[in-house]
């Protein structure tokens, strides 16, 4: 499908500014980078085969919703759905400031935290990277995963629960 220059620009405005999230959510359900860029490759042009349909309102979560079928799509084709990548950027560290000790201690804890969130079921892991770490709202979060607001408010206090119970033993170390 071909667009017109303007309907080209029209696009790149819609959702340039959520391809970053696109990519991170994509990232975290296929486990891949290279898979991740190819997902969010598939689903941009699904976005713009749909684009002359979408009717208005959320366009991060069109996206997002439209990235979250096609990676589900993609590992349900190769067979991976609990596979997940690991995320560097959980925490940031600031190494001008800190000791040696407190960097190994996030950089520990970061690390902990990043297999802790793996483990999770998809559906909890998925709504904690939408609400974390790509500061979605429970209602957009809902349009993503395609259910109601309560059921996210659900599998986000679950999956908190879960970590906060799997974390405490790190925490108790330190």
């Amino acid at each position: 499908m071909l667009l017109t220059d303007a309907e080209r620009r029209a696009f790149s405005e819609f959702i340039g500014g959520h391809l970053d999230a696109a990519y991170n959510l994509a990232r975290w359900i296929v486990a891949d980078e290279r898979d991740a860029a190819d997902v969010l490759q598939d689903a941009c042009f699904k976005a713009v085969k749909g684009f002359a349909d979408f009717r208005g309102g959320n366009a991060r979560a069109w996206l997002l919703t439209i990235v979250r079928n096609t990676a589900y799509n993609y590992l349900r084709d190769r067979k991976q759905m609990d596979e997940l990548p690991p995320e560097d950027e959980l925490v940031s560290l600031n190494l001008y400031n800190d000791t040696p000790e407190v960097i190994f201690i996030r950089e520990a804890s970061a690390k902990q935290l990043r297999e802790e969130i793996e483990r999770l079921p998809a559906e909890y892991r998925e709504a904690i990277v939408l609400r974390e770490m790509e500061e979605m709202s429970y209602k957009e979060i809902a349009a993503v995963q395609r259910v109601p607001v309560g059921t996210v408010m659900s599998r986000l206090a679950r999956a908190r629960s879960i970590l906060r119970e799997r974390l405490s033993d790190l925490k108790e170390a330190l």
